[in-house]
């Protein structure tokens, strides 16, 4: 009996030891695959992490770009760049961006939009599913503006971009002087003129010869970054059609051939007045009303105001030209430059846009309620004025300077 107990018992044991074996073999590629398969997927979610990185800074530095103005074909540059420092392959990435953002809760022209794909080949886990793996990553930067400007010099790296002199006294109440220089005196003071303003802002610096009280700052904010262009989408009206004729007390929106003189009493009626090369004169003792006008000089037309005529000037409240009173063609030479002036009684409102010439803004006239905003390559103010911020009712929208960028979606 003993000796059948301890054969049954080295049976079983044989029998379980066959057994384990067999489980071990048919069990271990299960296990293999599953760790192969960890490890492979592994990899996918660590590529996938790297690829919203190269997103984000791609985005950002778009949208650095974008605060600047620059073309879409810089900013794709940039971002490419970017992406491609953090590991981006450009021979089999994909990179798509989108200015405004084409989805999202950012979809404004302050927003870039950066679309990044790619493929991953499939090992271990092809024997489950052959199709390819594909990463996705997306990231929204934009860029919010801090503080508006009412002067605004965009040459890049002119001396005294925005130059004060004489016995002038301005003031502006909620609005800044900006210029994109990084000249070492960008903003430029001098003789007996007093300057009161929230803010002097510049990449560059500042050199001040003059008084100038800083009512929201402690000093100048030097070295930030160039702001863009507020008026770069406007488009530029097509000179074209019949040369109209300048003679009459009224006169029609239309294209003037050679320039326009301005004599006695005049009314311009509301629309686009196109000076095709020449003058736009406002003789002495002129009487000059318009509303709802736009003046576009081309052909490097130029701006001849006698200091005794007497302006009333207002832009359109809507449409393409909104707020816009002058619009300098983005054309014209840089060496033809723009003389603005006008006794106390005259009120040129709107924006003053001429963003390849020099503007001189001469006299003692300002836009109605201090409604006067300008945007040019430089910047030469000797005049007296008041300016203000808020000017919606004359279809103004604020300038926006100092934009921080940031990662929002």
């Amino acid at each position: 009996m003993y000796a059948i107990a301890v054969s049954l018992a080295r049976s079983f044991l044989s029998n379980r030891s066959a057994n384990v074996a067999t489980i071990f073999a048919l069990s271990t590629p299960l296990v293999l695959g599953g760790a192969a398969f960890g490890v492979e997927t592994g990899t996918w979610y660590f590529e996938q992490v790297k690829l919203q990185q190269m997103a984000d800074t791609a985005a950002y530095a778009a949208a650095v770009d974008n605060r600047a103005g620059k073309a879409s074909a810089v900013m794709l540059a940039s971002a490419k760049s970017a992406a491609t420092d953090n590991g981006f392959d450009t021979a089999s990435d994909t990179l798509t961006l989108n200015t405004p953002p084409a989805s999202g809760s950012y979809q404004n022209t302050n927003s870039s939009e950066v679309l990044l794909t790619r493929t991953e080949q499939r090992f271990f886990t092809q024997v489950f599913d052959t199709s390819p793996v594909v990463l996705k990553a997306r990231a929204v930067a934009t860029y919010v503006s801090s503080a508006n400007a009412c002067i605004l010099a965009l040459d890049p790296s002119a001396s005294q971009a925005v130059y004060f002199s004489g016995s002038s006294t301005i003031k502006l109440v909620g609005c800044n002087v900006m210029a994109d220089s990084i000249s070492s005196s960008s903003i430029y003071s001098q003789g007996a003129s007093t300057l009161s303003v929230p803010c002097l802002m510049t990449a560059g610096d500042v050199s001040i010869n003059a008084a100038v009280s800083q009512t929201a700052c402690s000093s100048a904010m030097t070295q930030l970054a160039p702001v863009a262009d507020p008026f770069r989408a406007v488009t530029e009206p097509t000179v074209s059609g019949n040369c109209q004729n300048s003679n009459g007390n009224t006169l029609q929106p239309g294209r003037y051939c050679g320039g326009l003189n301005l004599n006695g009493t005049v009314n311009l009626k509301p629309g686009t007045y196109i000076i095709d090369g020449g003058t736009l004169k406002a003789n002495g003792n002129a009487v000059i009303t318009g509303s709802g006008v736009t003046f576009y000089l081309a052909n490097n037309a130029t701006v001849s105001f006698n200091g005794n005529a007497t302006l009333t000037l207002t832009p359109p409240a809507s449409g393409t030209y909104s707020g816009m009173l002058f619009f300098g063609s983005r054309s014209n030479s840089a060496s033809t430059s723009i003389t603005l002036n006008g006794s106390a009684a005259s009120a040129m409102t709107g924006a003053i846009y001429f963003p390849n010439q020099t503007v001189s803004y001469i006299g003692d006239f300002q836009g109605a309620n201090g409604c006067t905003q300008v945007v040019a390559r430089i910047i030469q103010w000797s005049g007296n004025s008041n300016l203000a911020v808020d000017c919606s009712a004359y279809g103004m929208s604020p300038l926006p300077v100092g934009g921080v960028v940031k990662l929002v979606e």
